[in-house]
């Protein structure tokens, strides 16, 4: 193939097919040539390329997307009963385990799986159905023909043309999307909990200096985290082309299809590069144990406050429960008094509470709930 002559016919063409059939057709001995893209149009020939090439593409996404669950799976067994802060509206809310946080990671990936084996019929169906798809030029033998090339690579077979219904092209790079998605959620977690005042986890170090700064020597910065996120950042953007391309003209599109062929190549490059920054750091992930646990001792008993409100409702009623403590915390942000000696010196909970039975209320490792057995719910380990 003389790629520079190709190069030079597709731009006067405007699409590289014509130029390909006319190189393969002079290639062609004993009057062969004649029968090179035979019933076929340019679309047919392009669109089941990007099918090929998107097969190939998920076979490796697959591959990293199941490495990355297998990771995910470790931490949570590992971690399944270590105990952190849970956090809403960037405060601290309740108790629970990290375990328990990476298993809701994990739930996402799984959905994940069943979108793929669900989508993977519908989106690798090639396409062979001439110039407005009605496969007119292959006299009555069209869907012979047609079944005949889709078994021969392998495709799904098209019940009628798709030149110009796009969905099952978007609905690959909306997959991607979701994907860069929930590996963007998981990079964000990884940043905020790698803050200096949280240090619950870290990036693993690798060799050298990676995540250190040019000027500030103590930095180990979120390295993979960033760049999950500036990918999945692309990859949203480009998966929104795709839904433009939908709208597409009449039976063969003028504009949106190109659309496709600039967006597609870089959503699957993007999603490969942000799962493979996941894979490298939740592989060598470093969790703090010891600060999860100092952090769940930083308000001295407030992150527990629900589980006493919780006690004392069938006693005296949990709306009342609540403002009661809910004004007994305001004392204490406002310095007036330890929690601990501010509960046990209200007359109302001390009729139904000592104060032994109080400070194992606030005992943060007392309220993680169920987080152990959705753990094991996750995995499947719970039979």
């Amino acid at each position: 193939m003389d790629f520079a002559k190709l190069k030079t016919a597709t731009e006067r063409v405007g699409f590289p097919i014509m130029p390909v059939v006319q190189q393969l057709t002079a290639r062609c001995s004993g009057g062969l040539g004649q029968w090179c893209h035979w019933g076929a149009t340019t679309q047919d020939i392009s669109d089941t390329a990007t099918v090929l090439q998107m097969r190939a593409g998920f076979e490796l996404v697959e591959r990293d997307m199941l490495d990355v669950i297998r990771e995910l799976e470790r931490l949570a067994r590992e971690h399944r009963e270590t105990p952190m802060v849970g956090r809403s509206h960037l405060q601290q809310a309740v108790p629970m385990t990290f375990g328990y946080k990476v298993a809701v990671w994990l739930s996402g990936f799984q959905r994940q799986v069943e979108r793929f084996a669900q989508m993977k019929p519908r989106v690798l169906i090639g396409e062979l159905a001439g110039a407005v798809g009605t496969l007119a030029s292959l006299e009555g033998r069209g869907f012979e023909v047609q079944d005949a090339v889709m078994d021969e690579l392998g495709l799904g077979h098209p019940p009628i043309a798709w030149h110009t219904m796009r969905d099952t092209i978007c609905e690959a790079g909306c997959f991607l999307g979701l994907l860069c998605g929930l590996l963007e959620k998981i990079a964000l977690d990884v940043k905020l909990m790698m803050m200096t005042e949280l240090d619950e986890v870290a990036e693993p170090a690798g060799s050298g200096h990676r995540g250190g700064s040019s000027t500030m020597p103590q930095k180990r910065n979120p390295i993979s985290c960033a760049y999950i996120t500036a990918c999945a950042g692309v990859v949203r953007q480009h998966v929104a082309g795709l839904l433009t391309a939908m709208g597409s003209d009449l039976e063969r599109a003028t504009g949106p299809w190109e659309i496709e062929w600039l967006v597609l190549p870089e959503i699957f490059c993007y999603t490969a590069g942000a799962l493979a920054q996941a894979k490298f750091m939740l592989g060598g992930l470093e969790v703090h144990p010891e600060s999860m646990l100092k952090n769940l001792q930083v308000t001295d008993g407030l992150i527990n406050t629900e589980n006493v409100m919780m006690a004392l409702g069938p006693k005296m009623g949990r709306e009342i429960a609540h403002d009661k403590i809910a004004d007994i915390c305001v004392q204490v942000a406002k310095g007036n008094g330890r929690l601990i000696d501010l509960l046990a010196a209200d007359p109302e909970i001390a009729k139904i509470f000592d104060r032994a039975a109080l400070e194992k209320l606030l005992d943060p490792r007392s309220y993680v709930g169920q987080s152990a057995a959705m753990v094991d719910r996750v995995l499947g380990d719970d039979h």
